[in-house]
This record gives C-alpha cells, sequence and structure tokens, in this order.
C-alpha cells in the first residue's frame, strides 16, 4: 500500500565536524519520503520555490516518490542554516527562512484522500488538522511535531493527538508536551488523550514505544560513522510508516519490527551528508543491519 508523507521541503546549508554542505536537499517530508520508498510506493505533499532544482525533483521520482501534491510557487524553497558540534545530538540554528513554507495550505487530490496509511510530518498543527479533515477513512495516522508547536500551537497540537494512531515525539517534546519529567508518564498521557500508540524517540539511543498494554524499548545499532545526523528522525518515521504499509500488519509485534526498521533507516541516514547514503542504500543493507541488531539484542533467561 502508499503512504501519504506530508511536510517540509528544504535546501539546507549546513557544518558538522566532518564538513560543510550549502544548499543540500533536506525537509522532514523528503526524509521520511525517501526511507519509506524503499518499502512501499509513496505520495509526497510539500511546498517548495522556483528554486529548488530539477535535480532534486528527478532523485524524488526516481525512488518512487509522487509528486502530485508538490507546489511550486513564486519564491524561495523553505531553508534551514544550522551546525553541529561534537554533541550530534544537538543542532544549533543560525537561521530558518520558512519563505513559501510559511503560506502552505495542501489540498489533497481524490487518489490521496483515500490514503490507508499517512505520515503527517513536522508542519504547523493547524495543517496537520487541515490534512487530517481532508482524509476519508485512513487505516493509520501518525504524526510528529516540536518543541516549537508545543510552545506555541499547543491546544492545536492536542487535537492532533487526540486525531492520531501513533503519535511521534523526542525525549524533551514528549515531557513539554505533557508536563512531567517521566517519560512512561508522558506516554501514558498521550494514549488517555486518543492516540493508539506512542513512540518516543532517544537518537543513539533508541527508542520506546507504549501502547495500552505494550511497553517496547528499542536498540539503536552501534553507529561509528556518524557524519550528519540531520533528518534522522524523519528517516526513522519513513521507516516504519513504508514498513507499516507495506506488510499491512497494525498489531503490537509488527510495530515493534516497524520501529526496528525506522532504527535501521535512522542508522543509515546519518552517515553521509543529506540522503547521500540512502541513495546509495539497498535493500541486503536494510536486511542485514535490521538482522545485527536483533542480536545485539538477544538474552538468555536466568538459570
Amino acid at each position: 500500500m502508499s503512504v501519504l508523507i506530508a511536510g517540509s521541503v528544504a535546501l539546507d546549508d549546513l557544518k558538522t565536524p566532518f564538513g560543510e554542505k550549502k544548499n543540500i536537499l533536506g525537509g522532514s517530508a523528503v526524509h521520511a519520503s525517501v526511507s519509506a520508498s524503499f518499502f512501499t510506493p509513496v505520495d509526497l505533499v510539500g511546498v517548495v520555490g522556483k528554486d529548488f532544482p530539477k535535480e532534486h525533483i528527478d532523485f524524488l521520482e526516481s525512488r518512487r516518490i509522487g509528486l502530485d501534491g508538490l507546489k511550486i510557487t513564486d519564491g524561495k524553497t523553505f531553508h534551514w542554516d544550522g551546525y553541529y558540534e561534537f554533541d550530534m545530538n544537538e543542532a544549533h540554528t543560525i537561521k530558518t527562512d520558512l519563505n513559501v513554507l510559511a503560506d502552505f495550505d495542501p489540498v489533497l487530490n481524490d487518489r490521496q484522500k483515500n490514503s490507508d496509511f499517512v505520515f503527517l510530518a513536522n508542519l504547523t498543527p493547524g495543517t496537520q488538522l487541515n490534512i487530517i479533515s481532508q482524509l476519508k477513512k485512513p487505516k493509520l495516522i501518525m504524526a510528529d511535531t516540536m518543541n516549537f508547536w508545543i510552545e506555541h500551537s499547543r491546544q492545536q497540537l492536542i487535537e492532533v493527538v487526540k486525531k492520531t494512531d501513533i503519535m511521534l515525539l523526542n525525549e524533551s517534546e514528549a515531557r513539554q508536551l505533557m508536563g512531567t519529567p517521566n517519560l512512561i508518564t508522558a506516554a501514558k498521557e498521550l494514549i488517555k488523550l486518543g492516540a493508539k500508540c506512542v513512540i518516543i524517540k532517544k537518537g543513539e539511543h533508541g527508542a520506546l514505544l507504549f501502547t495500552k498494554t505494550l511497553h517496547f524499548s528499542a536498540p539503536s545499532f552501534p553507529q561509528e560513522n556518524l557524519t550528519d545526523p540531520t533528518g534522522a528522525g524523519d528517516s526513522f518515521a519513513g521507516g516504519v510508516i513504508g514498513y507499516l504499509a507495506k506488510s499491512d500488519d497494525l498489531s503490537d509485534l509488527n510495530i515493534k519490527r516497524a520501529v526496528i526498521i525506522g532504527s535501521v533507516m535512522a542508522s543509515f541516514n546519518v552517515e553521509d551528508f543529506s540522503l547521500d547514503r540512502l541513495r546509495r542504500l539497498s535493500e541486503r543493507e536494510i536486511t542485514e543491519r535490521y538482522e545485527m541488531i536483533r542480536k545485539y539484542s538477544i538474552f538468555d533467561c536466568l538459570p
């Protein structure tokens, strides 16, 4: 089954301890869509300016990513300028220019309205609610957010949670949104609001998965080759939603598999700048790394 992914499409300027790049392809929808495309066809919904290079359009189309929902409008593409120091868990923003993203008001076509699997990447909660209102009968909606929306659009974000099957947050976002230092408490409160499942991303330390009946701690791949963590969380999300759409199985056991797939995709994403590692990634490498994580995590019962 195909996946509908809505979010930002960006041109980034980026500096890490391992190099510096200008005007590279980025954005939450891009990282998530490319990751998901390894498992299922994708419909991308986003907006870019007239400055968006055709080579990026060609690359996305080569990955089975439908671009009927990518609006090209007058103005400049969303732009992020930032850097990482040796603590690669924290991005430092120099400048963010919303540009054409500031007026993004997506209108879905009939095929997109009938999407079964939907990922709402980092957008304003109002835009996420607008997209949800256009959907017919989705099997699964997964949504992401960020600290800025928690601070400035909390009530709308709560409405998103109520309409979402899987809520995806990082540690600080979960604590901030639910007003508690305890991640387990935060997850339980999100489920009380209406989310059927909560995934809390912990970066290099893996992820936590919660439902009403399940608590799963997913390990991360022990990463030695870390070049650029930008988009890792979105690649994680793309892996999760892409695998769930491919398998069409929403059991607890399969959602656990999907979270590990997400960790696998994020682990490849960070090994090079922009989407460069995913450009040369093979399905065999994905399977091999999944098995490596599985073997790392097996331990025996006490005698």
